[in-house]
């Protein structure tokens, strides 16, 4: 039988089913050959375009990736990050909350636990009313200051708006209750990193590494600057 033949019927192949001839083998075989090929090289070109936008985003500053407890999986944008609505009763005053500090940046989250150690260690109670809070949220609290002082000007000086400008959104800062307890970390938490930075906030704190060596910079007078 000719070759011709078989361009028109199923390839031949011996009793296991397997091909014998040795041309259409090749032509297989460099058919998928090829095949894999484009298929590995699109990969490629899909994960060099993905890691390429996210550095690009990165680096002016648009794209802040954080990672949970699982390491190696990332989270979104920090700023999307929401951290928990509310918690358990401060244990000292029941006025506030002391919520988990979800949500906050690992060295921001590692920074807190020492002061709170720090502040047990001398018999002082720090209940986080308020930590990690997303874009959302922010705007969820600016909302609230407009109904509680009357004017979004009024509320401004309180809950920053828009979102992205709060510290609380891209994850360094707490707000400490009670009263007593916030006057404590102002007098003793700049040595391990935190600031009161407003006037008009006593509860108010941000974490910087700088501060232990810089020290604490003046305070203004609220969130807005005036």
């Amino acid at each position: 039988m000719s070759r011709d033949t078989f361009a028109e019927t199923e390839p031949p192949t011996d009793c296991y089913g397997l091909l014998t001839d040795h041309r259409i083998k090749g032509r297989i075989i460099r058919f998928m050959s090829k095949t894999s090929r484009r298929v590995v090289f699109g990969v490629l070109l899909i994960v060099t375009l993905v890691v390429s936008t996210g550095g690009a985003l990165g680096y002016l500053g648009r794209l802040t990736l954080v990672f949970d407890r699982h390491p190696g999986k990332p989270l979104a944008i920090i700023e999307e990050v929401p951290g928990p609505p509310d918690g358990p009763k401060c244990a000292i005053d029941a006025r506030y909350f002391d919520e988990k500090p979800e949500g906050l940046r690992p060295e921001v989250l590692q920074a807190w636990s020492k002061l709170r150690q720090k502040a047990s260690e001398q018999g002082v109670t720090l209940c986080l009313n308020d930590g990690k809070r997303s874009r959302g949220q922010q705007r969820a609290e600016f909302d609230e200051a407009v109904e509680k002082f009357g004017t979004e000007e009024l509320a401004s000086k309180y809950v920053l708006n828009p979102p992205d400008r709060s510290m609380h959104v891209i994850g360094f800062a707490v707000d400490i209750q009670p009263i007593e307890s916030a006057q404590w970390v102002e007098k003793n938490g700049n040595t391990l990193g935190w600031c009161r930075r407003y006037e008009n906030e006593q509860w108010h704190f941000e974490y910087n590494a700088d501060y232990p060596e810089a020290g604490c910079p003046a305070l203004i007078p609220s969130a807005t600057g005036s």
